[in-house]
């Protein structure tokens, strides 16, 4: 086809941008607002997911438990807690998907480590997903966690969803040790 003879490859598209983003990184003058990923996220995250996001960033970080079978690593429920009802999620059973989805995305992260009220535990463990699992064997152990935003997530709530009233006294979040891109909320 004669019209294509005259269209670039994409292969010279790729080169063409590249080159552009380099230039564009030498030129003091040139300030990026925000990451250019931040557009591409918000398409790639359901209203929930922004609720979540909302609550980590006003709130903190957000206790978290897996119970797990004692003197065992064997995990029978994980990554149990009560952002779903605190963010008034629609779709609350859906935050497995979410929490994935998140983390995929590089926004939220889920420590080892409790937040440090431990009496925020109190609610989490009294709940029925947390009851039954706990008593779905012979003995049981509760661990508990904590989910934070990442330095990244903190970055894209703050640009996409915070007021000016939101930025004054906001909770702070732990940076992950590990910094393992690959690391996913609940494993």
């Amino acid at each position: 086809l004669p019209g294509e003879l005259n269209q670039p490859s994409d292969s010279d598209r790729l080169r063409r941008a590249g080159e552009d983003l380099l230039r564009r990184s030498r030129d003091v003058w040139h300030e990026e607002e925000r990451h250019p990923a931040f557009e591409d996220i918000l398409k790639s995250i359901a209203p929930d997911e922004a609720r979540m996001l909302v609550l980590l960033l006003k709130e903190g970080p957000q206790p978290t438990v897996d119970v797990i079978v004692s003197n065992s690593k064997r995990v029978i429920a994980g990554g149990l807690s009560m952002v779903g009802g605190r963010a008034s999620l629609r779709s609350p059973e859906s935050m497995p998907t979410y929490l994935v989805n998140l983390s995929r995305l590089g926004l939220v992260w889920e420590s080892d480590e409790p937040v440090k009220d431990l009496l925020r535990y109190q609610v989490v463990e009294a709940q029925p997903d947390v009851l039954e699992a706990a008593r779905s064997v012979r003995r049981s152990k509760i661990l508990r966690k904590s989910l934070h935003l990442t330095p990244f997530g903190v970055d894209f709530a703050v640009a996409c969803f915070a007021d000016f009233e939101d930025l004054v006294d906001r909770p702070q979040h732990e940076t992950p040790d590990d910094v393992d891109p690959l690391r996913r909320v609940g494993d």
